[in-house]
């Protein structure tokens, strides 16, 4: 394909032509949560451009017609507090959604992110960041899939009670027996299963028991950069069996492993320089592995405190994909990248998440 440049803009005319067809259906932002810490969860003034990585002007101008809002709240110690705080980060997208109802659309399914996409609005689905949000309550995920929640990632930093996280001590060897019947009931719900953020171990065991496709929400390739909230490639090319999708995350940490020792030290000199490039890099790779049927992208705007240079903020998508598009990636290529895949994943799961099997749950109270 020649790529004509947008003499405007600097960005091909492909990813012009791209983003009309399939804009970008993100796997993480944390906008949610960042209103909660910077605006005490006020809705108000979201039209306006931000100081925050999100806000509707960056949205639109970057193209996305999709986002997962991911309802976190830290994984302190006190399991009732992480369920009132996934409630209020909920009530913060149905909010956000209600006051801007000509940008935003709540979305449960693949049509549904279709027709909100068809009307000129942005999807939100919801995406909940750690298996602490339900204190081990199967009652709560099912009122949590009730509510919409479309995902769940089994861990965040700390292992939960049934599956071990990427960044605390191996407890469970991977998942125990509870978390296995977890795995069966997420699936017999049609909530996604989400591996970012457990370890290897945990990723294989999901991966031995699911019958449905997996999504990890916000993650990079270890084989870039060895930080162990990166996917391995032995996981990776599990991914083309299994149908899911890995969605390229850009926090720098998970993209450098020299970016990622200087935040973990004392920040005295100058941060490396960390690129659109970088991410590239990162996406190519999981391409090369998983298959082009099995890579988005997962930016975890928000989530963290610096991003790639060019990548600021939600509307540096297109020149993410304009460096794509000059490394040669054509337009089917890009627009499997940019929402074909996971609106697939949705699909496939979107019969169970409407009219769940009426057994008797896999796990009781």
């Amino acid at each position: 394909m020649v790529i004509t440049d947008d003499t405007s803009s600097g960005i091909p005319a492909v990813v012009t032509q791209v983003l009309r067809r399939t804009p970008v259906i993100d796997g993480h932002n944390d906008w949610a949560w960042e209103c909660r810490e910077s605006r005490s969860y006020s809705v108000e003034g979201l039209s306006e451009l931000l100081a925050t990585d999100t806000d509707i002007p960056r949205l639109r101008a970057g193209g996305v017609g999709a986002q997962f809002w991911s309802v976190y709240i830290d994984d302190g110690p006190d399991g009732p507090s992480s369920v009132q705080g996934t409630l209020e980060q909920i009530d913060w997208v149905y909010r956000l959604v209600a006051r801007y109802p000509e940008t935003f659309s709540l979305a449960r399914s693949a049509d549904d992110v279709e027709a909100a996409i068809s009307s000129g609005r942005i999807a939100s689905l919801l995406g909940s960041e750690g298996a602490h949000s339900i204190n081990d309550s199967p009652a709560v995920l099912r009122m949590l899939a009730r509510l919409g929640v479309r995902y769940l990632t089994l861990t965040h930093v700390n292992n939960t009670a049934w599956a071990d996280s990427a960044t605390d001590e191996p407890r469970h060897g991977g998942l125990s027996e509870r978390g296995r019947d977890y795995i069966r009931e997420l699936n017999r719900l049609g909530i996604l299963v989400d591996l970012s953020h457990v370890s290897p171990a945990t990723m294989h065991d999901a991966l031995d028991v699911t019958d449905a496709p997996v999504i990890f929400s916000h993650s990079s390739c270890r084989a870039l950069s060895d930080h162990p909230r990166n996917v391995p490639d032995d996981v990776l090319l599990r991914l083309a069996a299994n149908g899911g999708v890995v969605m390229i995350t850009f926090v720098p940490q998970f993209l450098s492993e020299e970016f990622s020792e200087w935040a973990d030290g004392p920040r005295t000199e100058p941060a490396p320089v960390v690129t659109i490039s970088d991410v590239a890099d990162h996406i190519e790779h999981a391409r090369a592995v998983a298959g082009v049927e099995h890579i988005g992208l997962g930016g975890d705007f928000d989530g963290t405190d610096i991003f790639p240079e060019g990548l600021e903020g939600v509307d540096g998508y297109p020149a993410l994909l304009a460096e794509l598009a000059h490394r040669g990636w054509t337009a089917s290529d890009l627009e499997a990248l940019t929402g074909g895949n996971i609106l697939r994943v949705l699909r496939a799961t979107d019969g169970a998440f409407s009219n769940p099997d009426p057994a008797v749950p896999v796990l009781e109270l």
